[in-house]
């Protein structure tokens, strides 16, 4: 099956005909609106730097119904015996700084490239993106960040750098959703430690299906 060569239109093929390994497209821009667009179908860029954007549709798709989230025993403890706190995009651009540099010093490699770094911080001006940080007196110590359209939040990286603090920024972003009634997270890769939270797969035809229900509601939110 060919790979789709985008253009300066704003435009995405159907996601079932990604490949296996869920590569659906190459090119086009990291635009607020062509952003949007990608992501109203459940469709998301991750490419390395120096390369044209990659634009992806996972299938199965990892997912976490907001009912659904459990926590363990102990991170429960480490809840009520913590001297973290959290807050909603009260440096959104610190954040997704933090999750490529974290990724960098540990010889990971990371997709958050400059480009991808100014694209989101972005959609956030324009109130699509958000962040969770999480904090250890006035130390940023972890924190994740994502997109919201409608009742969805596509979830985007996490970082930590005192231990559990990405976990403690998870369920603040628990908190968040239930708030916002957002009905379904978007994890987009299956990873265990999202598992152990209750995340699960889902088909991309049901996940597709899903997310047009969902992302019907307003979402835009004004950042303050």
């Amino acid at each position: 099956m060919p790979i789709f060569q985008l253009n300066d239109t704003i435009e995405f093929p159907h996601p079932d005909q990604a490949e296996d390994n869920g590569l659906l497209a190459v090119g086009g821009d990291l635009s607020v609106p062509r952003l949007l667009s990608a992501y109203s179908q459940g469709i998301f860029p991750w490419y390395s730097e120096n390369e044209p954007p990659l634009w992806w549709f996972t299938d199965p798709r990892l997912v976490i119904f907001p009912h659904e989230f459990h926590i363990s025993k102990r991170l429960a403890r480490t809840l009520r015996n913590t001297d973290f706190r959290t807050t909603i995009d009260a440096d959104f651009s610190q954040i997704i700084k933090s999750c490529a540099a974290i990724r960098i010093q540990k010889d990971e490699g990371t997709w958050i490239s400059p480009e991808m770094t100014e694209a989101y911080i972005a959609l956030h001006h324009e109130g699509y993106a958000h962040s969770v940080e999480c904090w250890q007196g006035d130390k940023l110590a972890g924190g994740l960040y994502g997109v919201q359209i409608g009742n969805v939040f596509f979830g985007e990286s996490m970082f930590t750098k005192i231990s559990n603090a990405s976990k403690v920024a998870l369920v603040a972003l628990m908190e968040y959703v239930r708030e916002q009634n957002i009905q379904l997270i978007d994890c987009q890769m299956t990873t265990s430690h999202l598992l152990s939270f209750g995340a699960r797969e889902i088909s991309g035809a049901k996940f597709s299906s899903l997310l047009k229900r969902c992302i019907r509601a307003p979402s835009k939110i004004t950042n303050s």
